[in-house]
């Protein structure tokens, strides 16, 4: 054989060797463990600086403006579609349709085939690769793979559950997907009272509807969200927000998502002039901790606070009323171990002025375990900073139960006759529950079952599952023993301290005074 011949015939063995094998490879890849051959990186961009300054925005016409903006992020708010179990609590109104006929009565069907209905809402892509956040009140409830996902040009997307944050009333939700449009997320520290703000999402089904208006008001607490540790320092904004709404983009004018738009406030269940919208720093924050973690990493203070009021700030000697006073301190809690005591007024923290309760909760939020906040306090009319290396909100452990114990939680228990279980209302604007100790059923605890707002017990800090200890250094053990020394302290000096310990164990002194 010639040489040419040879060498013609190694190359064309090689070949098919190199193709055998990639063939054999091919077929014997686990199809579970090949996508983890790519590395992919999830990233969420935050913009620093305007693209628009406030210089331009000032000789610009505010048509050319909103359409820049709309265009720039309607693409990247998306129409979320969840089905959920029908029962009472799904209202049957334009944002819920129900799959199949109504039926008044539960038939066989029914028991075999549970009715379920449609709900809608927004959400927003914070990255090319299908992270979207959201409102969790959008998603609660849904059954597996009953979400689904439709993007503003008509594409259709399932999606699933990364995770959720009842607190904040946020959730964020993946689909598959590359190379989507996500939004540039702003600074919410920098809004304004007065700037414009555009509010885009799917109203009562309307997909990409945009609506104009400007920021009303800022850190407004308006007790909607139904959790323990919920917090609340909303934007508020006169740019329509209806049913649908929720869970969709308030940006800038440098089209910057400014606030995942959540709730408004109605009469008639729309558009009434007040929507309320979640900070993007609190919402990106906890859309990081989603995706990162599966859960939100909360940093404590380890406090117990209530705004300054007009007397109280008066009591304490200041000029003027701002801050925030720490009315209790966890023994092991972060502000403790830094030399904050109770009766001190956070002033600012991080260098950001801080005037209600909610405000300070925020700012608090946004950071992570483990962080160092700067707080500048007063105390006996001298200002000075602390600086406190903030800890991980731990979850509270599940209490064992035998297999014949039902659990029991006690605000279920209805008013009447409960042995060991009673009610007391306060003229103050507050409801006690006694709950008999195990120990001995003549003894009980005291706890704040109920506390109304904008009464004197809740300007004054004193807020529900607290448990009152002592009344003016007098321990309090029966509902009786309360409402006997409170009435006295009330008559002879117009005021009464009550000494209260809340569910982390930080003990604190409210004073509540006669109207």
């Amino acid at each position: 054989m010639k040489r040419k011949d040879l060498i013609l015939t190694a190359i064309l063995l090689i070949m098919i060797g190199i193709t055998a094998g990639t063939l054999i490879a091919l077929y014997t890849i686990n199809e579970e463990l090949a996508p983890l051959a790519e590395v992919r990186t999830t990233e969420i961009t935050q913009g620093n600086e305007p693209f628009i300054t406030d210089e331009e925005l000032e000789g610009a016409d505010a048509r050319f403006l909103f359409k820049k903006i709309a265009e720039e992020v309607t693409p990247t708010v998306v129409y979320i579609e969840a089905i959920v179990p029908i029962d009472e609590a799904v209202p049957q109104d334009e944002n819920h349709e129900f799959d199949g006929e109504e039926n008044d009565g539960e038939s066989i069907w029914d028991r075999l085939m549970p009715r379920r209905a449609r709900t809608v809402g927004s959400g927003v892509l914070i990255t090319t690769d299908g992270y979207i956040l959201t409102n969790y009140h959008v998603i609660e409830g849904a059954v597996e793979k009953g979400l689904r996902v439709v993007l503003n040009d008509k594409r259709e997307y399932p999606a699933k559950v990364v995770g959720i944050d009842s607190s904040t009333d946020l959730a964020v939700i993946k689909i598959n997907g590359e190379n989507l449009p996500k939004v540039t997320i702003g600074d919410s520290e920098t809004l304004d009272v007065g700037e414009w703000v555009l509010a885009i999402g799917n109203p009562f089904r309307l997909r990409s509807t945009v609506t104009a208006g400007i920021v009303s008001a800022l850190s407004r607490d308006v007790q909607i969200i139904d959790d323990r540790m919920r917090i609340e320092s909303f934007i508020q904004t006169d740019a329509a927000i209806n049913k649908g709404n929720s869970g969709g983009a308030l940006v800038n004018t440098s089209g910057q998502l400014i606030g995942i738009n959540t709730a408004i406030a109605s009469q008639t269940g729309a558009y009434q002039g007040y929507g309320f919208a979640v900070p993007s720093n609190l919402a990106i924050k906890v859309a990081k901790d989603l995706i990162e973690y599966g859960e939100v990493r909360r940093a404590l203070l380890g406090v117990s606070i209530a705004g300054v009021d007009y007397d109280r700030a008066i009591e304490k000697g200041m000029e003027t009323v701002r801050g925030v006073e720490i009315l209790g301190t966890s023994e092991e809690g972060a502000a403790s171990q830094a030399g904050i005591i109770p009766g001190d007024v956070v002033l600012s923290v991080n260098g950001k002025e801080v005037y209600e309760a909610n405000q300070l909760q925020q700012q608090v939020a946004v950071m992570s375990p483990g962080e160092v906040v700067t707080l500048n306090i007063l105390r006996d009319g001298r200002e000075m900073e602390k600086d406190v290396t903030l800890k991980l909100l731990e979850p509270e452990p599940i209490p064992e139960i035998s297999a014949n114990e039902t659990p029991i939680d006690p605000r279920e228990i209805p008013e009447g006759n409960n042995e060991g279980v009673m009610y007391q209302e306060f003229d103050l604007g507050f409801r006690v529950m006694a709950l008999a100790k195990a120990e001995d059923v003549q003894k009980f605890d005291l706890i704040i079952d109920q506390v109304y707002k904008y009464s004197e017990a809740w300007n004054r800090g004193l807020r529900q599952d607290q448990q009152i200890i002592k009344i003016e250094e007098e321990k309090v053990e029966d509902l009786s023993s309360l409402e006997e020394l409170m009435r006295r302290y009330l008559n002879e000096k117009g005021s009464v301290t009550l000494e209260i310990i809340n569910e982390e164990d930080a003990r604190g002194f409210i004073e509540l005074k006669r109207n």
